[in-house]
Parts: C-alpha cells; structure tokens; sequence
C-alpha cells in the first residue's frame, strides 16, 4: 500500500504476491520454468508474443515474429493505405504466413482492406487461423487457404491483388544458425534449399501475374541476398527498392508496378 499524490491510498499489484498459489498454478509455473531452463525461446514458453499492435498466440510450429519482419508488414501496410487511399479495392495477400503476422497486420491496420493468408504447413494455418479469430470484426475480412505459395490461390484472381507480401524461408541448407533458432523452430520455415533463394526467385518470377497494374510485392531476405533479388525483380517490375530494418541492414525488396 502507497500513499497517492492526493493523500489517498492505492494497492500495488504486488500485493498478490501474499495469495496462496494453487497447486495447479505452481505446476503450471514450474513447466514454464523448466521449458525455459532446457532453451526452449521465451517466447514459446509463454505461448504469446507481440508484433506491432497485434499480441499474437505462438508455439513451434510457427516462426518468432521479429522486429524485422515488423518493418516488412509495414511496407506492405503503406503501400496498400495508399492503393484504398487512391480508390482501389484490390486485396492483399500474405504467403507462408506463419502465425499470421503480417496478414493480420494489414488487415488491422487498413481497416478497408480484404487479406487472404496461406501456408503450406498445417499446424501453421492452424496457428494463424486461431490468431484470426481472436481478431473479432477485423477477421471477418481475412480468408486463410491451404496451399503453396501462389497455388494456394483460386486461378480466378489472378491479377487482383494489389500487395504481395512474403516472409520465406531464405536460409541456405548448409548455412550456419544459432542453435536457439535451429533447435526450436520450425525447420520448414527456415531453409530454402541449397542456395537459400528459391523461394524469393519463384515469387518474384510468378508475383507479377497476381498483381493489379499498381501492385506490390514486399519480401523479406537475408542482407546478403538484396543485391540479387532487387537486380532480378528489375526484369518484372517498373520500381524495385531495397530497404533496412531498424538496425540498418538491408532486409526487404519492394517491387512496385509489374511489367506485361
């Protein structure tokens, strides 16, 4: 208990601490511990991780989301406030979605906008399908689909979306990573295969053909692999850039206004 400034008195939060614990509870804070004790992430352990505005259900089956990636949903997030804002009603999509991160971003953050997600992986839908309906009114407008990249989406909309966003695995089979990651997360969302950009090659070849004629595609990469990726999404789009992350390294390619 604390005086106030007023002269009241106010109850700290930490008061709790003089409860008695059930023996469910301590169990359950025991498990947690030694999960954390053995390596598991943190953020596995709790079960819930934030990205942007959003606090996100996570276990192994789906990537961590990082502050990285929170940079790519918000290039995407732009350039889809700026298509509404010029009228359009193209949705966007986000492909190998994971948790939903960046789906759910857009579909958050632009309140008109229509979002489908996707992943190939099962548990990863199933993941990001429970992060939807913790959304309310905000996930009546997202539809989540099965399937890999692009053949996950109906052939009849084709040439509709106006933002294409993508976190892929990039990872190069026989790259080193850092046991925490390698240990514990999906593998499958990690490597790529033996060069680490087949993905990023095959959305940025086939990205073009879903676009609307002011659409985007917006990848995330390693910064080593920017140099490449901008130089051959320049043979399919009119505006290729690459931008940093917050800690200055080169992390993303947007692609603006497909080639025909």
């Amino acid at each position: 208990v604390v005086e106030s400034e007023h002269g009241g008195r106010a109850r700290l939060a930490g008061e709790v601490l003089d409860d008695l614990v059930t023996e469910r509870g301590m169990a359950a804070f025991d498990d947690r511990v030694g999960r954390r004790l053995a390596g598991e992430p943190i953020q596995y352990v709790l079960g819930h991780w934030a990205f942007r505005t959003l606090d996100l259900f996570i276990d192994d089956r789906v990537l961590i989301p990082r502050p990285e990636t929170e940079v790519v949903a918000g290039l995407a997030i732009d350039h889809a406030r700026g298509l509404v804002a010029a009228g359009h009603t193209a949705p966007a999509v986000d492909l190998g979605t994971g948790s939903g991160a960046i789906g759910l971003s857009l579909a958050v953050e632009v309140r008109a906008l229509e979002v489908w997600i996707t992943d190939v992986a099962p548990g990863a839908l199933a993941v990001a399908r429970a992060n939807v309906a913790g959304l309310g009114r905000d996930g009546s407008r997202i539809v989540a689909v099965a399937g890999e990249w692009f053949d996950a989406l109906p052939d009849d909309r084709r040439r509709t979306f106006g933002v294409v966003v993508s976190n892929p695995p990039y990872i190069a089979d026989d790259e080193e990573v850092d046991p925490s990651v390698v240990d514990w997360e999906p593998s499958g969302a990690l490597r790529a295969g033996p060069t680490g950009s087949e993905h990023l090659d095959h959305l940025v070849d086939a990205a073009p053909d879903w676009l609307i004629d002011e659409g985007a595609l917006v990848l995330e990469m390693a910064p080593w692999q920017t140099a490449s990726i901008a130089e051959r999404a320049e043979t399919h789009f009119r505006e290729v850039e690459v931008v940093a992350d917050l800690a200055g390294a080169d992390r993303a390619v947007v692609a603006r206004r497909p080639l025909r």
